[in-house]
């Protein structure tokens, strides 16, 4: 069993920055992949980025790419989103999400374990 915790949201302007950072459960941490998602209001969750148990492979969605950077510290069971470059349209919450397989977190099909979630608002 893994538990996700997400932090580091809150509202910032737009071309502003900020880091989510996922604190997990467990001595498994360094197994998974991890990946985040965000669901912004009146729309459906979609993929942000991922990446792999090593941290030698990562997936960004278009939207997001060369804006946003995961990362990952296996000795402290975390993984970071570090966003700038904000945009309104970036407005959503946030989940960290953990999977056995980078390929099956990649897109969202096979997710093992969820966060609750963090709010990033962007102002314009």
């Amino acid at each position: 069993q893994v538990q996700l915790v997400e932090s580091g949201g809150g509202l910032v302007q737009a071309g502003g920055s900020l880091r989510l950072s996922c604190a997990a459960s467990g001595r498994l941490f360094s197994s998974y992949a991890m990946g985040w998602f965000r669901q912004a209001p009146g729309k459906e969750r979609e993929f942000v980025g991922a990446i792999s148990w090593g941290g030698g492979g990562t997936s960004y969605s278009d939207s997001v790419k060369a804006r946003f950077t995961i990362s990952r510290d296996n000795a402290k069971n975390t993984v970071y989103l570090q966003m700038n470059s904000l945009k309104p349209e970036d407005t959503a919450v946030y989940y960290c999400a953990a999977a056995t397989n980078f390929r099956t977190i990649v897109g969202g099909s096979e997710v093992d374990y969820w966060g609750k979630g963090t709010l990033v608002t962007v102002s314009s």
